[in-house]
């Protein structure tokens, strides 16, 4: 009897168990958990994952089909974006772009070195190479901005040698001949700092000139070189006009019209 009680006991807490169980799965598949692998938020940043949560269900969502044709034709993006690597200054966002419109290379402060054909290592040099002789893309454009780290850093360190060791005082260096121009640091340095980010990219389409294909290619007409300069505060853009080294706005109507129109 009391053997016929606990086997009665037994099966149904194995059956409330198996029901708690299946619950759980369907818990865990509307959450989009798996329980064979660790949590996604162990795996990544909190953020990153609510982010890609956010794009399963909204723009993967309606440009799916814009993604399944990248997967099968490849990309042909137009523009090689020379950006920095600063997380204020997005190029995707800054030009709602796309998936497969831009082709983008981001560093510290913007910078590419001259034409170097050695065995050093390349990465700047080497996206340069693919974007203009495998993608063939169209334009360049060289975009700095605002409240440049790199070129603060530089400006703050002016006349001092970086320690071994330290690469972004080493990668700067790219920017002396633009900090030549200029002239010496002066205060006020947040505007100093700021003709010298423009300097910089002045120079930088200098050193793009430098590369044979990119020189080539732009005396046939095959490619244009451009730069620009992006305002993070008032998300003002310039576009450089190389007749004259000005930089000049662009969309001043649209960009007028984003700070007329109230937010709220």
């Amino acid at each position: 009897m009391v053997g016929k009680r606990l086997s009665s006991v037994l099966s149904h807490a194995a059956n409330a168990i198996s029901a708690f169980v299946d619950q759980w799965d369907l818990a865990m598949s509307a959450a989009g958990e798996d329980r064979s692998s660790p949590s996604a938020h162990a795996l990544l940043p909190a953020r990153l994952v609510a982010g890609y949560e956010d794009f399963l269900g909204g723009r993967f969502r309606r440009e799916q089909d814009r993604y399944g044709q990248l997967a099968k034709t490849g990309q042909k993006p137009k523009v090689l974006l020379i950006g920095c690597c600063d997380s204020r200054v997005s190029p995707e966002v800054i030009f709602d772009a796309g998936p497969g419109e831009i082709f983008v290379v981001r560093n510290v402060a913007n910078l590419v070195p001259p034409y170097a054909p050695n065995d050093d290592l390349h990465g700047t040099s080497a996206a340069l190479e693919f974007a203009v002789l495998s993608l063939a893309v169209e334009h360049i454009v060289v975009m700095g901005h605002a409240s440049c780290g790199g070129v603060r850093a530089f400006v703050d360190n002016a006349g001092e040698a970086p320690p071994p060791g330290d690469f972004i005082g080493h990668w700067m260096s790219l920017i002396k001949p633009a900090a030549e121009r200029v002239g010496p640091p002066e205060a006020p340095l947040d505007l100093y700092a700021e003709r010298l980010a423009k300097a910089s990219i002045i120079h930088t389409l200098a050193n793009l000139r430098t590369f044979p294909y990119v020189r080539e290619r732009e005396t046939h007409g095959q490619l244009a070189l451009h730069g620009a300069y992006f305002g993070v505060a008032d998300g003002r853009l310039l576009a450089l006009d190389e007749k004259s080294g000005e930089f000049l706005p662009i969309s001043e109507a649209a960009h007028a019209k984003a700070f007329a129109t109230p937010r709220f």
